[in-house]
């Protein structure tokens, strides 16, 4: 592979998620509500001491390395794909989940239907013509989905919130976020009382499910002058007594996640991501590899688990299919049961019970 090749590929793969956060999306205003792990003007995990990734550490990358990037968009049919089951109409007593693609899960059980960091755009920018583009098509069209109850959001990146999206749901669905992201709701005309904010570990019981913030290692921001000025989370669901959690993006620390397992005794099911990890110096603060999630299910004592957050949109340079192969290594060597933790066909269509 040329130097040139490399560095455009680079180019191509940072830069137009760079020049995304150059542009303003009307940034929520510091929160009201402190918490500890928010120090006045901004949040931050006290289980990571320095995440200060920069334009320069890019530059350096994108100029100054021999970094290979994997062609996603050339191997894109290696990701599997298929047609969702029966969402408009589930049975009641039928737990299932289908995946929609990288975080965008929906899950249904008891006639209540919940949605994961919805993105039905075809990119994960602020612009239509630029920035990492959709892989595979989507499973389902956001108008032929069932109408959706609660809409969990856990943090405000482009490629887990996206505008279009929320302004399509409207005011139908309750909508879970993390602190600092309501006035950017608001901002879009949901109505303040459609919007519920969290601080890690803040728990709240609606009319069907009871859900908890939990901590995670990432961060947060939609321009430059953002970042950090509004939480970061993953989230404990239960439904009628199953145990989901959602990871949302996260990096690895040893403390948080066993916090997670510590608290619920285990989990039923819980959905990881596994993608966007290379090259490790930039990005391990900020996205597990396939072997940190091994831990995190291992942290939260899953009984399954979900490997998401791949094959969608290229974040990154790893082999497009490199991180569900990773998880069938490591169940081929032992360190995981068949089917503990595994992975679904874009719009598969999956039960939990």
């Amino acid at each position: 592979m040329t130097k040139c090749f490399i560095k455009n590929r680079l180019a191509a793969l940072f830069l137009p998620l760079f020049y995304c956060l150059l542009l303003s999306d009307c940034a929520s205003p510091p929160p009201a509500a402190l918490s500890d792990h928010f120090d006045g003007e901004h949040f931050y995990n006290p289980h990571l001491k320095d995440f200060k990734k920069s334009i320069w550490q890019l530059i350096r990358l994108r100029y100054f390395s021999d970094l290979e990037i994997a062609d996603h968009q050339a191997t894109a049919y290696l990701v599997p794909t298929t047609t969702p089951g029966n969402i408009q109409s589930p049975a009641l007593e039928k737990a299932q989940i289908t995946w929609l693609g990288h975080a965008s899960f929906l899950i249904q059980y008891q006639g209540v239907t919940i949605l994961t960091d919805p993105i039905f755009s075809d990119r994960a920018s602020p612009l239509s013509f630029w920035g990492p583009k959709r892989l595979q098509s989507l499973p389902v069209a956001l108008a032929d989905l069932p109408p959706i109850d609660y809409v969990l959001i856990s943090h405000n990146h482009y490629d887990h919130l996206d505008a279009k999206t929320i302004a399509t749901l409207g005011n139908q669905p309750k909508y879970l976020v993390p602190l600092g992201l309501r006035a950017w709701f608001t901002a879009r005309g949901i109505a303040p009382e459609q919007v519920s904010e969290f601080d890690w570990w803040q728990q709240q019981t609606f009319a069907a499910i009871t859900v908890t913030a939990t901590p995670s290692q990432h961060w947060s921001g939609r321009t430059l002058t953002d970042r950090f000025d509004s939480l970061w989370a993953a989230w404990h669901i239960d439904i009628a007594g199953l145990s989901v959690w959602f990871a949302g993006d996260t990096g690895y620390n040893p403390v948080q996640f066993k916090a997670v397992g510590e608290k619920w005794r285990g989990v039923d099911v819980a959905l990881i991501p596994i993608g966007a990890y290379h090259p490790r110096s930039f990005l391990k603060e900020q996205h597990v590899d396939p072997k940190h999630a091994i831990q995190i299910h291992q942290d939260v004592r899953a009984k399954r688990s979900i490997g998401m957050h791949w094959g969608t949109f290229q974040l990154s340079a790893e082999p497009i299919d490199e991180p569900p192969q990773k998880l069938s290594d490591a169940t081929a060597e032992g360190q995981l049961r068949p089917g503990e933790f595994t992975t679904m066909a874009i719009g598969e269509t999956r039960s939990l019970n």
